[in-house]
């Protein structure tokens, strides 16, 4: 299981020295993207030169553009929405095989539907995980559902890989740990605590010594 740590905020930077050698995959998440573009890309590969990078684009259209700019800057994963068209998951696909990058099938939009993608979905190769998510705004208005935890063992069922994101953090991990996601997707347990890289070593640990208890008051 790799730990992927999500950073949505300029000060968030700064943890990038504490966590480099803690995360496979850091992830820069959209808001970040937004403010800074692509530089944020090539900031977080220079601060974690050793670590993979993941742009969070939600990418809807335009996807070559995007791809190879993302691509470019050296980034080695791109999240692309599950409800945009085929046209643009093949061009995105294409330019990942192009760079040997992998993109995040993004199932954000089908949050609370039954099923997250169609009985038939099919992506290209380069589409290496799916993304199962509760989003932010939605955790922030009061949804604690776990259903997106729940929906791991369909994606399972049906032969995707998955990244698991939303909420996770003390309250939840030990059902996250349960359901085994290839990726674990972690925001605000770690770039909220008083103690940062502290936390994120509790998880690192947590991922092979599922017994370790949270050692500060949970928020």
């Amino acid at each position: 299981m790799l730990l992927q740590i999500a950073l949505d905020k300029p000060e968030h930077f700064a943890l990038l020295p504490q966590i480099r050698n803690i995360a496979d995959i850091v992830e820069v998440g959209t808001p970040l993207l937004k403010r800074f573009g692509i530089g944020a890309i090539a900031t977080a590969r220079e601060l974690c030169p050793d670590t993979l990078v993941l742009a969070d684009t939600k990418t809807v259209d335009g996807g070559q553009l995007e791809a190879e700019m993302v691509f470019g800057a050296g980034a080695a994963f791109m999240t692309v929405l599950s409800s945009t068209s085929k046209a643009t998951h093949e061009a995105v696909g294409r330019v990942a095989a192009e760079f040997g990058a992998s993109v995040i099938i993004d199932t954000i939009t089908e949050s609370g539907k039954k099923d997250l993608l169609p009985a038939n979905a099919s992506f290209p190769a380069s589409f290496a995980y799916v993304g199962v998510h509760l989003p932010s705004d939605a955790r922030n208005a009061g949804d604690r559902s776990t259903a997106h935890i729940e929906a791991v063992a369909d994606m399972h069922r049906r032969g995707f890989r998955v990244a698991l994101a939303g909420g996770i953090g003390p309250d939840t991990i030990d059902a996250v740990l349960a359901v085994e996601p290839e990726i674990l997707i972690i925001g605000s347990a770690i770039t909220g605590s008083e103690h940062p890289q502290e936390a994120a070593k509790w998880i690192r640990a947590k991922l092979s010594n599922p017994g370790r208890g949270w050692p500060w008051d949970k928020k």
